[in-house]
């Protein structure tokens, strides 16, 4: 990496960011105050948005006794999700940059409790507003969580020293995919307990407002533990909005100019999680179309399973392949990610996947440990590699890819579903056409090493 992609202002003002005067930046990472309020606060913010998305992709998913043609909408659900993050990620990245990202954590939280409690009132009233008003959440949910990641993301080295950014992202990605468990298997025990199956098959969902007033209560719990954070220096106090700003901010555009890395970092990882995006509702739909599972429960376990997988690959890519090169790694992570794909696309005569419902969870838990493996050491040189003035807008940036990604994953499912339909495949045909999505970047990628 040359000077001028690395400018002092990465390191400027180290000190600052711990608050007193006196306190050293090299203090222990697990003794800091500031790191547990944000791992707190990013595992309840993650814990609340996948219970209610699931929930939404759940119920966007047609009962086993009334399974129809065209009936599966999850596609769209996570379009909906997604589509905030499209429109306002770079505008998020600026407020990220102009003002300190530590208050805009707090004020996110703030926002989360109103949200959650216009989703108690969504159900309460689903019978006059039907998928409109749940919708609707969802689609604020979106909103916050495009304004949240900037400044949780942002903030990391801010608050950190550069050393720790492996161990912190580890953590706090272990932390949040634990959160992902809880959340999605969850939303099926609550789905299970509290919605009541008529007799033609459907479901009347109004009970599930007792669903979304836990979330409401996690979310004030979240909002006490985001005060905890340290407050942290605007990055850029004077910075102007343009119309850029919405897109790409002209800072961001130059520094791609110069630094094709970073540029095709940016693309590799929308990639990842347009195919990520398409991975949840397969396992949902292998689960309760393909297996024939009454219980949203045990398909919630499934889709749980990829999020186990990633915990485990956090730890393996922090201690066991700690002394790996960021690239080797990448690459490592790609391969295992595409072999557990094409051994979950299989299928016995019939219908039925291959490996049954406990291989299915063990191959979905290997698939995890690859994504984790991969993307740790991208997230890693994402963080690290802009200056630190306008590292808001690059992760608002950052974001706004991936979550075109994830858009496109949306009417990319529905597409790859009526595919598979086509040919008479059952759905977890599907792995396999994600798995072509993977295949360019083990053959022609490689992330740099320094």
């Amino acid at each position: 990496m040359d000077s001028n992609q690395t400018p002092d202002s990465l390191n400027r003002n180290e000190d600052d960011y711990h608050g007193n005067p006196g306190e050293s930046k090299k203090s222990q990472l697990l003794k800091d105050k500031s790191f547990w309020g944000l791992a707190i606060t990013q595992f309840l913010g993650a814990f609340n948005d996948n219970l209610y998305k699931q929930m939404m992709l759940l119920m966007a998913l047609p009962g086993v006794a009334v399974a129809v043609k065209g009936g599966d909408r999850q596609g769209w659900a996570t379009a909906l999700f997604s589509l905030p993050f499209v429109l306002l990620s770079s505008y998020a990245g600026f407020l990220s940059d102009r003002y300190s990202k530590s208050s805009i954590i707090v004020i996110c939280k703030f926002a989360e409790i109103g949200i959650t409690l216009l989703a108690v009132l969504a159900f309460l009233f689903y019978g006059d507003l039907g998928d409109w008003g749940t919708w609707s959440v969802l689609f604020l949910m979106g909103v916050h969580s495009t304004f949240f990641g900037p400044g949780k993301y942002g903030v990391l080295p801010e608050l950190f020293k550069k050393e720790d950014a492996p161990r912190a992202n580890g953590l706090i990605l272990m932390s949040t995919f634990l959160a992902i468990i809880l959340g999605v298997v969850l939303a099926g025990v609550i789905k299970d307990l509290l919605v009541i199956k008529n007799p033609d098959g459907t479901e009347d969902f109004s009970r599930l407002w007792i669903g979304s007033l836990v979330c409401t209560g996690v979310a004030v719990i979240g909002t006490i533990f985001s005060m905890m954070i340290r407050k942290t220096p605007p990055a850029q106090p004077n910075a102007k909005l343009a119309m850029a700003d919405f897109v790409a901010s002209d800072e961001v555009r130059k520094l791609f100019k110069r630094d094709t890395p970073l540029l095709i970092a940016i693309v590799v990882s929308s990639v990842f999680w347009l195919t990520g995006g398409i991975v949840m509702p397969v396992v949902n739909a292998m689960g309760k179309l393909q297996m024939k599972l009454e219980s949203d429960g045990a398909v919630s376990v499934l889709t749980g399973g990829l999020a186990i997988g990633i915990i485990i690959g956090a730890v393996c890519a922090n201690l066991v392949l700690k002394q790996m090169k960021a690239a080797t790694q990448v690459r490592l992570g790609l391969l295992i990610m595409i072999a557990s794909m094409i051994i979950l696309g299989l299928w016995l005569p019939g219908g039925k996947p291959m490996l049954g419902y406990v291989g299915t969870l063990l191959f979905l838990i290997l698939a995890g440990i690859g994504a984790a493996v991969f993307v740790i050491p991208l997230q890693v040189f994402l963080q690290q590699r802009p200056p630190a003035e306008i590292k808001g807008r690059m992760i608002a940036t950052m974001n706004f890819a991936n979550f075109v990604g994830i858009l496109l994953a949306g009417p990319l499912y529905q597409l790859f579903v009526e595919i598979s339909s086509g040919l008479g495949w059952p759905v977890s045909s599907v792995f396999w056409m994600m798995s072509l999505l993977l295949l360019p970047l083990v053959l022609f990628y490689r992330l740099p090493n320094d």
